[in-house]
């Protein structure tokens, strides 16, 4: 459940950019330009980019070092992924912490483009993604400790 949703938000992203891009440039060709949609398309970029990176954690899709891992020998796998995850829940925790001061010292503020867009809401990615990321890591954790093979470490 926890992956479709990840899939709806980038899929809904994606429509979403691909739709402002494109009507920017239509509307620019129309001799019309919005002169909302370069910071708008930044914006959702910016949020592909961080729940996208949430989807990959889930599938492991994202970098990693598998076959160093599997490289050791079976009694230094357990805590090396432990480890890994110690330092990866760790940074994203961190990162969520320091997201949220982010969102509390951007009060008031707004995009300049619309100016009724808080940047509370624009950078709220930030801690929400980085939560989301340890909760994909959390979920995935297990298939990793039995050794399932994934996508990502397939491709890797």
């Amino acid at each position: 459940m926890f992956e479709r949703l990840l899939e709806g938000v980038c899929l809904l992203l994606m429509v979403s950019l691909a739709l402002v891009v494109v009507g920017g440039v239509l509307f620019r060709k129309a001799g019309a330009p919005l002169v909302w949609y370069d910071e708008v398309a930044s914006v959702i970029l910016a949020w592909l980019t961080y729940y996208g990176s949430c989807l990959a954690a889930l599938r492991h899709a994202h970098i990693g070092f598998p076959k160093l891992v599997q490289s050791v020998g079976p009694e230094f796998r357990l805590p090396l992924l432990v480890l890994r995850e110690v330092f990866v829940i760790g940074f994203f925790a961190l990162a969520a912490w320091a997201g949220w001061r982010v969102v509390v010292v951007l009060d008031g503020f707004s995009m300049v483009s619309l100016p009724w867009v808080s940047r509370q809401f624009t950078d709220s990615v930030i801690p929400i993604s980085a939560i989301l990321f340890i909760v994909a890591e959390l979920l995935s954790f297990p298939e990793l400790l039995h050794g399932r093979n994934t996508a990502g470490d397939e491709a890797q």
